[in-house]
């Protein structure tokens, strides 16, 4: 594990693989769900970390080694912390992919960064803006997680985290997503869940997605089902759906070698990416110091 100090907070990541020879093309950037950590994406740096390729994997503000900021955590600042360790990290573009709310995180920072994206990632997430009684039942969630804590939550969700056969059939993915939930604080859970109360509609803005797209989702995710990551597939120019047979809402953990076969094909797909083809990137965040720039 990694941390650095970005303006007002600092970040814990995993950073592995790569080479000089690798180019930014190489590198991928996975983005955790709510309520979880980086380590939700352990097996898929084991798989894809190595001499041609780099993965970075951070814990959102809020959740595990990173600071925990209580009040209100929007998608937005969730994408300007991302954009901000790529800068300290001088990486410019990236596969960014997302489970979940980290999902919408990525789409979020597809709006604010078109430039900096080479090919999305969008695991068990959905495009849509949040409905009005979804507001109340986020907030309402919120103060719930600071009155009892994470572990009543986590009791109860974990047959919707994870399909109920695979809680019996995979005890180890079971006991890694209870304690990630259980781990979570609630401070920072809570924000992140008023601040996805408010997030925009993305669906308008698929159709002008620019970059190769796979969406992934569990048939039997009840949080968001097939139907819902259709939407975003047939909304994607020339994205790829699959859907991993078996799995609720983490597939990544629940069929790691069907994910990842699906994953790895996807990547093996991307065109190169000529040194010196793209635009400039005009979209730095911060400086050496840590202070905003171009904000």
């Amino acid at each position: 594990m990694s941390t650095t100090t970005l303006y007002d907070i600092t970040l814990a990541y995993d950073d592995a693989g790569g080479d000089e020879a690798g180019g930014d093309g190489d590198v991928l950037v996975l983005v955790h769900g709510h309520p979880f950590d980086r380590s939700m994406w352990r097996p898929q740096i084991e798989t894809f970390a190595g001499p041609g390729r780099r993965v970075i994997a951070a814990d959102l503000r809020g959740y595990g080694g990173s600071t925990v900021v209580p009040g209100k955590t929007t998608l937005t600042t969730f994408a300007w912390d991302i954009a901000a360790l790529l800068d300290r990290l001088g990486v410019d573009r990236v596969v960014l992919g997302g489970l979940s709310m980290g999902g919408q995180i990525v789409l979020e920072f597809y709006r604010l960064f078109p430039e900096r994206v080479r090919a999305l990632v969008l695991a068990d997430t959905f495009a849509a803006a949040e409905t009005a009684p979804g507001k109340l039942a986020r907030n309402a969630m919120a103060d719930r997680l600071l009155r009892e804590g994470m572990g009543p939550y986590a009791d109860e969700v974990l047959t919707k985290m994870v399909a109920p056969h695979n809680v019996e059939a995979l005890p180890a993915v079971a006991g890694h997503v209870r304690d990630m939930m259980r781990g979570a604080p609630p401070e920072g859970a809570a924000a992140a869940l008023r601040g996805r109360a408010e997030r925009p509609d993305y669906v308008g803005m698929l159709g002008r997605v620019a970059v190769p797209a796979l969406v992934v989702v569990g048939s039997e995710d009840v949080y968001t089902p097939v139907a819902d990551a259709r939407v975003m597939s047939e909304g994607i120019p020339g994205a790829t759906l699959a859907v991993i047979e078996g799995a609720g809402h983490m597939p990544n953990l629940e069929r790691r070698a069907e994910f990842d076969a699906v994953l790895g094909a996807f990547l093996d797909s991307l065109p190169d990416l000529l040194p010196g083809s793209p635009p400039p990137i005009t979209s730095r965040v911060i400086d050496q110091d840590g202070a905003f720039e171009n904000h």
